[in-house]
């Protein structure tokens, strides 16, 4: 389901926190929902992130799985498109495909 009842205040608490991750930093979809007060919820992370208008300003590219990977999807192409956003962020993959997250992982300061 897609649309303003499927964006309730959870998709919308995950919106919140990948907007505070900065260019060239990822996150991983279990960290954003733990961030979000919702941990467990990784894949209502990736469903949330699946439902974003093409025009919206959330950057979706800066979450990808624990492993470091970014994720597969149906979408032709749409994991090179998010590769190549990160990449241009100054991010980078190693051989295997993967991100180092102890470099590049987003570790967020305590909100006051």
């Amino acid at each position: 389901m897609t649309g303003p009842r499927a964006r309730g205040s959870g998709w919308q608490r995950f919106y919140r926190v990948v907007r505070r991750i900065p260019r060239g930093r990822v996150a991983t979809y279990g960290q954003v929902a733990a961030l979000a007060g919702l941990p467990g919820h990784a894949r209502q992370v990736g469903y949330a992130l699946h439902g974003l208008p093409a025009d919206d300003a959330v950057p979706w590219q800066r979450v990808i799985n624990a492993r470091g990977e970014v994720s597969r999807r149906a979408e032709p192409f749409a994991e090179r498109i998010q590769r190549q956003l990160l990449e241009r962020e100054g991010v980078a993959f190693d051989a295997r495909g993967r991100v180092d997250l102890a470099r590049f992982g987003w570790r967020p300061r305590p909100r006051r």
